[in-house]
């Protein structure tokens, strides 16, 4: 048995719009669009015919309006209508008129209805067919009437004699074929403005949704919607501050890891960069016409990595940041670490020369001399120890003491602690971190002992770095001062040296991110600029002195200092203490005067 299958039939369409153009924005807009300028350029076309063919039919009623007028007023008319035989006389003389005026018909009638003329010979002698009745009571009017020549505008005027009395009747038309063909003129030219406008919208929207396609690669709104929370959710998950500017450095996008790096709040889209309140150089490096690098700046409260790269040809600048606080903490305590390192193997060298030169004394039978040589090296050594564990006992500053007091005396710089400094252990809050203690001390220490290596040849004396660490006590304070908040305890950091100090003019510019007056191109000017953020951060303050050289003296408050380091953050650090007071100009005399004095 045979099974036979009847033939299917194809679902293919004739010229598919590819799936690509109907699914991305850009087509599904092309589509609409289309459709658009279509159905307006077809709504203009009908608007404007049915216009044209109103405005032309009101023509034709005028024109034939006149004729009828100017036949029925003519002499030869009322003459001819009064003789015995009208047609003989009418016929010709109404038929070379309609020619020349090209109307369809002029028909000349008495008041019965009968036609005396027609353009078709057999009408004439027949009843007229249409209405007469206004034009026999002396009106003329116009109607769209049927007659022998099919649907026809047409007039009725009567016919006066020298009495006033309507003697006969005129009728002109235009049937609605020859208006028609009077229209084909303006129809074929409404028709080709149609087609050519529908052309040209159809190719400006082609060449719009093209470039559209372009911006939005080929995708469609769900692929939009879905990059766009893909966008969106990447910014907040990503942990490095993005910062996008437009041709005019105005703020774009800003996420909110950017946001809490910079402190930025409230908003800041479409703000120029240079007016959100950040440091000079910061600004200054992301306005840049140079792209940025790596480059380590200072917020009021973090150290961050700055990279700037120009998007397209101009277009805006990309700014990535980096939190480089943990890190630059920890960087320091690795170099305070290595600094202890390189100090106990300088002094294990030490000790094994000494080792030798107390063997060797031994050995020549001198006894009492290796014995007081071995014992006086250890008591200064111990005198240093037990006179920084006896007045600090904060562990992490004592340590740090120490250790940088054998890099000094490695390096030929003798550190010694002043007399009135105490610092008792668990005097300091838990909101005062080791990590700024170790930036704020080490870096102050650091920059002393290169100061007084620096100024050693103009010194008269051996290079000396001379450190202070105790508790203010607000009113009863040590120093009559109180905290670095006007009121409460603090903590007073001061280090001096013997170097060469810090020019007055240059006070301002001290604790900015790059001053530096070291020449070895090795990078400096972050120690000092560290200080004053870890300070700021702290609620304290940082001043500039100066004795037989630069003081520096950080105040750190011991409670509430976090409070109100964060409503200081945008502050400047306060700088040119008791010793530089009343200006620049006032401080360079009195460095002057106090040039050479003895520490």
């Amino acid at each position: 048995m045979s099974v036979s299958t009847a033939p299917t039939r194809s679902r293919r369409r004739w010229f598919p719009l590819p799936r690509r153009l109907v699914r991305s924005l850009a087509g599904q807009l092309f589509v609409v669009q289309v459709v658009i300028v279509a159905a307006v350029v077809a709504g203009g076309a009908v608007l404007a015919y049915l216009f044209t063919a109103e405005r032309t039919e009101d023509a034709a009623r005028r024109e034939v309006t006149s004729v009828a007028h100017a036949v029925a007023d003519s002499p030869s008319v009322r003459s001819a209508v009064a003789g015995p035989d009208p047609t003989a006389v009418l016929q010709p003389y109404v038929e070379q008129v309609r020619q020349e005026v090209k109307v369809s018909f002029i028909t000349v009638m008495d008041t019965d209805g009968v036609r005396w003329t027609h353009p078709l010979p057999e009408q004439i002698g027949k009843r007229y067919l249409g209405h007469i009745d206004w034009a026999l009571a002396g009106q003329t009017r116009s109607e769209t009437y049927t007659g022998t020549l099919g649907p026809s505008v047409r007039v009725v005027t009567p016919v006066w004699d020298d009495q006033h009395r309507v003697v006969a009747l005129v009728s002109v038309g235009l049937t609605l074929d020859s208006i028609s063909e009077q229209l084909s003129g303006p129809l074929l030219a409404l028709v080709g403005v149609a087609v050519a406008a529908l052309a040209v919208g159809g190719v400006g929207t082609y060449l719009a949704n093209s470039r559209l396609r372009r911006h939005t690669h080929g995708m469609g709104p769900a692929e939009l919607s879905h990059l766009y929370e893909y966008h969106q959710a990447t910014l907040r998950s990503v942990r490095e501050g993005l910062v996008l500017l437009d041709r005019a450095h105005r703020v774009v996008l800003c996420n909110d890891a950017a946001r809490e790096l910079l402190g930025l709040e409230g908003e800041v889209d479409g703000r120029p960069v240079a007016e959100l309140g950040l440091p000079e150089a910061l600004v200054a490096a992301v306005l840049g016409e140079e792209p940025v690098r790596d480059e380590v700046h200072l917020t009021a409260e973090r150290v961050v990595v700055l990279n700037t790269s120009t998007i397209g040809t101009g277009l805006g600048r990309v700014v990535t940041l980096r939190d480089h606080t943990e890190l630059q903490s920890l960087s320091g305590e690795l170099d305070s670490v290595r600094g202890f390192t390189e100090a106990l193997g300088a002094q294990a060298h030490e000790a094994a020369n000494r080792l030798h030169a107390v063997v060797s004394l031994i050995e020549l039978g001198r006894h009492e001399q290796a014995v007081e040589f071995a014992t006086a090296e250890l008591a200064l050594a111990q005198q240093l120890t037990d006179r920084v564990v006896a007045a600090v006992g904060e562990p992490v500053l004592a340590a740090l003491l120490l250790g940088k007091a054998a890099q000094a005396a490695e390096r030929g710089v003798e550190l010694t602690l002043t007399e009135d400094s105490r610092i008792d252990d668990g005097l300091l809050p838990p909101g005062l971190s080791a990590r700024d203690l170790i930036t704020v001390l080490g870096n102050l220490i650091d920059n002393a002992v290169d100061a007084a290596i620096a100024g050693a040849a103009q010194s008269p004396g051996a290079p000396e770095v001379t450190v202070t660490a105790r508790i203010d006590g607000g009113e009863g304070g040590q120093d009559g001062r109180g905290g670095a908040g006007g009121g409460g305890a603090c903590l007073l950091l001061r280090v001096a040296d013997t170097g060469a100090g810090i020019d007055p003019a240059a006070v301002e510019d001290v604790f900015r991110r790059g001053w530096s007056t070291k020449q070895d191109g090795r990078g400096h000017g972050l120690g000092l600029a560290l200080v004053a953020q870890a300070a700021r951060r702290n609620g304290g303050t940082v001043e500039v002195g100066r004795d037989r050289g630069a003081v520096l003296t950080v105040r750190l408050p011991l409670t509430g200092g976090r409070a109100r380091g964060q409503e200081q953050a945008g502050e400047p650090e306060r700088v040119g203490g008791p010793e530089w007071a009343g200006g620049p100009e006032q401080a360079q005399e009195r460095a002057q005067e106090q040039e050479g004095a003895p520490a």
